[in-house]
């Protein structure tokens, strides 16, 4: 049995790694933060059923900015793969807290690199890197594209790319950067835009919200499913030799097509709900990303299935359901016609 340990494992990518490597018989291991609330329901679910966890799930406590833990546990655990997804993830919030989000999302990657290499354990190790990090440099980017990163987390992000790079040059340690484009579910945080745009279409629809605050609709974004993004972490540790992917659908729309997306679905015109707020901007903007993922596509076998439409549809049904709505529905017909299966708390790729 293989034994995995991930960082970030309450986030969205998290929790639907979770899911894929158990299905697949892994002893999961996930770090966590101690707080005084939990900040787990996205893998609460995983403690109950039985058919999935047993005893192959298991959370530690521990934190990106402690080195000793970190190689304590990785010494103690002998993962034999690392799935980094640990950070402080949020673009806007980075330029507010620059400091801790080069300490978590740069300096934390390098904790994690030491704890294998002065652990003596031999793990794969993955490294979750950005589509922010390309910045200003024009589409379509892959693998060769010039990084001009443009916020302090896709600056940090850059450092523990080049980082998962040198400790594979340097100690021959299977490392590898999926370099992840933008990836949506309905178990995206809150805060980020597209879920702030599906709740907004939820509420708005229930009448019980009047106005949505954005910031820049005109940013472009290759968007796609995460589940299916999460697929592709794991196939980047299964290849015979360390690489860096970049992984997307190769398709971009902007915040405001999403927006139109979104509010179209359930009949309604976004122009009448929607103002734009200067404090939602961001000191420097990327203006385009698109992802060339033909290395992806050769290499992993590799191709996205949900469309952008499809991924919005996905998203709003769930945030209607959440608040007890009844939606369209076809966000679900979608998923069952791609062969994924969908609960509120678990989602597989068939």
């Amino acid at each position: 049995m293989k034994k995995a340990l991930i960082t970030g494992i309450t986030g969205q990518d998290g929790s639907y790694l979770t899911e894929l490597l158990l299905s697949k018989g892994y002893e999961v291991h996930g770090l966590i933060r101690r707080a005084s609330t939990f900040n787990t329901d996205r893998v609460d679910h995983l403690y109950v059923d039985p058919h999935l966890s047993g005893v192959k799930f298991h959370l530690h406590y521990g934190d990106l900015s402690d080195a000793g833990q970190l190689t304590y546990l990785i010494y103690n655990l002998q993962p034999d793969e690392v799935y980094h997804l640990g950070a402080q993830s949020h673009v806007r919030v980075s330029f507010d807290m620059p400091e801790y989000t080069g300490d978590i999302t740069g300096m934390g990657t390098t904790r994690i690199l030491e704890a294998l290499r002065h652990s003596g354990v031999k793990a794969k190790f993955y490294q979750a890197s950005s589509s922010e990090m390309f910045g200003a440099s024009p589409p379509p980017q892959n693998e060769d594209t010039l990084f001009v990163p443009r916020s302090p987390y896709a600056a940090a992000k850059v450092y523990s790319y080049w980082m998962t790079v040198n400790y594979r040059e340097g100690y021959d340690m299977f490392a590898c950067n999926g370099i992840l484009f933008n990836h949506e579910s309905p178990r995206r945080g809150e805060t980020f835009v597209t879920r702030k745009i599906t709740q907004a279409v939820a509420n708005i629809a229930a009448g019980k919200q009047n106005k949505l605050y954005l910031g820049n609709l005109k940013a472009k974004r290759d968007w796609g499913f995460a589940p299916e993004f999460v697929e592709c972490q794991w196939r980047i540790l299964q290849q015979d030799k360390p690489n860096d992917y970049v992984i997307g659908t190769g398709e971009s729309h902007s915040v405001e097509e999403f927006v139109q997306e979104a509010f179209g679905y359930v009949n309604l015109d976004w122009n009448d709900y929607v103002e734009i707020d200067p404090k939602y901007f961001r000191p420097t903007e990327v203006d385009f990303l698109q992802a060339d993922i033909s290395k992806a596509q050769k290499e992993l076998g590799w191709e996205p299935r949900v469309t952008f439409k499809e991924l919005v549809r996905i998203m709003v049904d769930e945030d209607m359901k959440t608040i007890g709505e009844t939606p369209p529905n076809e966000g679900e017909n979608i998923l069952k016609e791609k062969g994924i299966t969908w609960t509120r708390n678990q989602m597989t790729a068939g």
